[in-house]
Formats: structure tokens, C-alpha cells, sequence
């Protein structure tokens, strides 16, 4: 397997600093500053590209769990929220996934319970297991 990279560079003190954030397939460069990770700035922040890397991951994850139960999903769209606390020391405290899929011939009770299997084996998920990780898992018609 190749290894991923990604590469940041910051300028400058926390407050007044800024930053480029570069993906190395050339998917996404973009800005990041105080602001846009503890306010409201233009640009992303690093808990908002971890919540894309874990929504993207667990999608995957779940569709190829779907489709080894004999049920290949028509989609599976997850939002990721990132919970960050600056009490004390900056920390993510919890992520919730809120997954939602189009499945046909799927029960709720067996689509709930691959989601919580794929969210246990979800890679990113494994990485993440010093926060608490919550899932909202609904089957939509």
C-alpha cells in the first residue's frame, strides 16, 4: 500500500499566524489561521479535515460491509462532527457520525447493526479511539 502524505506549514504566533494545508494528490490546498479553528475564518482547520477523513472512511467501510451481508448499497452519505474543547488543553472530545442509507432489502435492525460493526472497523475510527465516537445510523427508503 502507498503511504499517504500531506503537508502544512504555519507562520507566525498562534493569534495573528496563518497557514497552507496541501494534499499531495492536489485534491485540496487551502488556508487555515486562528480564526478558522477557533472562531469563524475563511479557510479549513485540522478538525474539519479529520471529519472528512473519517466520514469518507466509514462510508467506504459500511458500503463493503453492506455488500458482504448481500446488500450493495445504493448510498451511504455520513456527516462527521468534530467535537474540539479548548477548556484547559485543545482537545477533540468526541466525533459523532451520522450516517444515513439507501439500501434495498435491508432491515433497519440489520443495517444498524453492520453500522456498528463498520464503525468498529473502520481504520480511522481505530486510529481515533481515545475520543468517543458516537453513530446515528438511519436506513432511508
Amino acid at each position: 500500500m502507498p503511504v499517504r502524505k500531506a503537508d502544512a506549514q504555519w507562520q507566525g504566533d498562534l493569534k495573528s499566524g496563518k497557514g497552507d494545508m496541501s494534499l499531495e494528490s492536489g485534491a485540496y490546498e487551502g488556508q487555515f489561521s486562528f480564526k478558522t479553528r477557533f472562531e469563524d475564518g475563511t479557510g479549513t482547520n485540522p478538525e474539519e479535515l479529520i471529519g472528512a477523513a473519517h466520514a469518507g472512511c466509514f462510508s467506504m467501510q459500511f458500503s463493503a460491509m453492506l455488500a458482504e451481508a448481500g446488500h450493495t448499497p445504493d448510498s451511504v452519505k455520513t456527516q462527521a462532527k468534530v467535537h474540539f474543547s479548548v477548556d484547559g488543553t485543545p482537545t477533540i472530545e468526541r466525533i459523532e457520525l451520522i450516517t444515513r442509507g439507501q439500501v434495498p432489502g435491508i432491515e433497519a435492525s440489520e443495517f444498524e447493526d453492520i453500522a456498528a460493526k463498520a464503525k468498529q472497523a473502520c481504520p480511522v475510527s481505530r486510529l481515533y479511539q481515545g475520543a468517543q465516537i458516537d453513530l446515528d445510523a438511519k436506513l432511508e427508503n
